[in-house]
């Protein structure tokens, strides 16, 4: 079913396994959401959000439903959807999923060589294989080119820290990624070395 936009309303942690076996389009590539992972303001210290905001985090604090993109390590762009009421500052992080349709152009942009599975596994390797650029943070996920299906049943989740999120951030205090069980497409946990 397409989503309603007041899914996003809620908070990101109540908003992300609702997302596992979600339909992500962008132009004519199409995505299933296998791995997500949540973040918020306020007490979150894993969070782009957690001190204050930023011309980098702005779009963090804006309408829900809308795109947060960023750079990572200043050369990969990464995806979230914004959730929680304008203003209050939590996302879901896309971190995995398999591409189901739009296929030659996913390889084109990640290469001919790639494996199936590692199209789209890895938040970096996502926004590349859908084709999302920075220049698209603050867009509104429901209006094309983006589209977002929702599963009409809900997927089974395994739940656990976030990946590579240093501090209290990355500790078991905060087991906010969301991940379907045994999906090949799910990325590798990796705790940061400085994990709270």
């Amino acid at each position: 079913m397409t989503v309603d936009r007041d899914l996003f309303s809620q908070d990101a942690v109540d908003v992300a396994p609702l997302l596992l076996g979600a339909l992500l389009r962008h132009g004519d590539t199409v995505l299933r959401i296998s791995e997500v992972e949540a973040y918020q303001a306020g007490d979150d210290p894993g969070s782009h959000a957690f001190r204050r905001r930023t011309p980098r985090n702005a779009s963090m604090f804006g309408p829900p439903g809308h795109l947060y993109a960023y750079f990572s390590y200043g050369m990969h762009v990464c995806a979230n959807i914004v959730c929680s009421p304008e203003g209050e500052a939590s996302a879901v992080l896309l971190r995995g999923g398999e591409i189901v349709a739009g296929h030659s152009e996913a390889r084109a942009r990640r290469g001919a060589s790639i494996p199936e599975r590692d199209l789209a596994r890895g938040p970096a390797r996502l926004t590349r294989a859908l084709g999302i650029g920075l220049h698209q943070d603050g867009a509104d996920l429901t209006v094309d080119p983006f589209e977002l299906t929702l599963p009409t049943e809900p997927v089974p989740a395994l739940t656990g820290p976030r990946t590579g999120v240093g501090g209290l951030g990355g500790g078991v205090e905060f087991p906010w990624r969301f991940w379907i069980p045994g999906d090949r497409t799910v990325s590798v946990y990796r705790r940061h070395p400085r994990a709270g």
